[in-house]
């Protein structure tokens, strides 16, 4: 049969698509596009911090408030997000969360005050909360497991390179137009996206009639939906409690970067507000490369040992270990250019980690992964609800930047220890198989 002839069955026949051209490589193009622009509505107050709190009249505490509570919704949506993905299919969800956030991106413009201002990031947060396992769900049926670490680097370096292109971008649009014409841009490029998302993507892969059958072999999973059995609560937590205090762990760091880096290189370190943009962007582009990379190495050392927990623990016990063991001189050197090495190294270790914790949920719970991404996603944001507030009340108080980052430091070795122990060989359908079908 020849390429794009029509079979039997009413489906496109593709004789040989070259891999590039598979389809999932275009919803892996949609997605990352979403985790870009998810970054950048993500990250614009801490960057437009400086210009909203001299408009508004806040203080450093007040500030750090507004940043954690943010992630107050976003940790609650979490579960909610992955389950309503998982049930509903993640077409629809992420249509609807990345409305409301684009909504809310567009009002954070038009605050008049601290409390308008506090509700519109809660309106955020839970746009943006269930936006990460619903998009885990959608993955769990269009990539093959041994892509599944390369679709998690690639989509949150995504994110990485949004949050680097949010400080020269805010600050860019801020000095010509003002600071809230920012959120104007970036709520319009978000319900661009949504619309997008809306008319191209299928749950499944059986549901785009543009996918091969030779690319539903490569896929390798089932490509109809979950039936809706029952949750298996119990032993999702059983095999997920660890990852998830682990993503808390890392979490906490990268709430750190996402939040106060700008405050902590314009006030700390005497960076004016162009040198300070720029040197914002420089660890959070480290972190696109760091994204990327941990995934590809995890799935490379997959293929060749075919040991799972090797492939994924590994690179999460080398990749916080770095990060530790950069972050501490970086704090403690006097040399500006110096710290922002040294910063840019750590976070860039980070990053090495976090494509395989967006692993890990589907590795250990398959067709429930929106669920269990959200129920780890839900470490990342205790940690963002608690890293800011906690950083702006230090230095609020002490007026000293040393503190807030012992603590980093003491939660990356506790992060350390942690991973060592994760096992993504307990399967959540091996421990609720009776208990899902009774």
């Amino acid at each position: 049969m020849e390429a794009g002839e029509v079979g039997a069955d009413g489906r496109m026949r593709i004789a040989t698509v070259p891999r590039w051209k598979r389809a999932r490589y275009g919803v892996l193009l949609s997605l990352s596009l979403m985790y870009f622009i998810a970054y950048i509505d993500r990250t614009n107050i801490s960057v437009a911090g400086p210009f909203i709190s001299k408009e508004l009249g806040l203080d450093k505490e007040q500030l750090g408030f507004i940043f954690s509570v943010f992630a107050i919704p976003y940790t609650g949506m979490q579960i909610v997000g992955g389950w309503l993905a998982d049930r509903f299919g993640p077409r629809l969800i992420l249509f609807l969360l990345c409305v409301i956030w684009s909504v809310s991106t567009v009002l954070t413009g038009m605050v008049g005050g601290a409390i308008s201002l506090l509700l519109v990031r809660l309106l955020v947060g839970v746009g943006e909360g269930g936006a990460f396992p619903a998009a885990t769900r959608a993955m769990t049926f269009w990539f093959p497991p041994q892509e599944r670490g390369l679709a998690q680097g690639v989509t949150h370096s995504f994110a990485r390179l949004g949050g680097a292109v949010a400080p020269p971008a805010v600050v860019g649009i801020t000095v010509q137009f003002g600071w809230r014409a920012a959120f104007f841009v970036l709520g319009a490029l978000s319900a661009a996206w949504a619309l997008w998302w809306l008319i191209s993507f299928r749950d499944t892969p059986r549901e785009k009639p543009s996918v091969s059958p030779e690319e539903l072999d490569e896929i390798g999973i089932p490509a109809t939906k979950s039936a809706l059995e029952k949750t298996p609560w119990r032993a999702m937590i059983s095999c997920m409690w660890l990852v998830t205090f682990v993503d808390f762990c890392y979490g906490w760091s990268l709430w750190v970067f996402l939040t106060w880096l700008p405050t902590y290189l314009h006030e700390a370190r005497g960076f004016d507000v162009t040198k300070m943009a720029l040197f914002t962007s420089l660890p959070l582009a480290a972190g696109v490369v760091g994204d990327s990379l941990g995934g590809i190495i995890s799935d490379r050392i997959l293929k060749a040992t075919g040991n799972l927990r090797l492939a994924r623990c590994s690179l999460l016990v080398f990749g916080l270990t770095g990060a530790l063991a950069f972050l501490v001189p970086a704090v403690r050197t006097q040399d500006a250019l110096l710290a922002v090495y040294g910063l840019t190294a750590s976070f860039f270790c980070l990053e090495l980690t976090n494509a395989v914790l967006w692993s890990l949920p589907i590795d250990i719970a398959g067709r429930y992964a929106g669920t269990a991404g959200g129920m780890m996603n839900t470490g990342f944001g205790l940690a963002g609800a608690i890293s800011p507030a906690v950083f702006g009340i230090l230095i609020h108080r002490t007026g000293s930047y040393v503190g807030p980052f012992a603590i980093t430091a003491l939660l990356l070795a506790a992060g350390i220890i942690g991973a060592l122990f994760i096992n993504p060989n307990r399967k959540v359908d091996d421990r609720s198989f009776t208990a899902v079908t009774r």
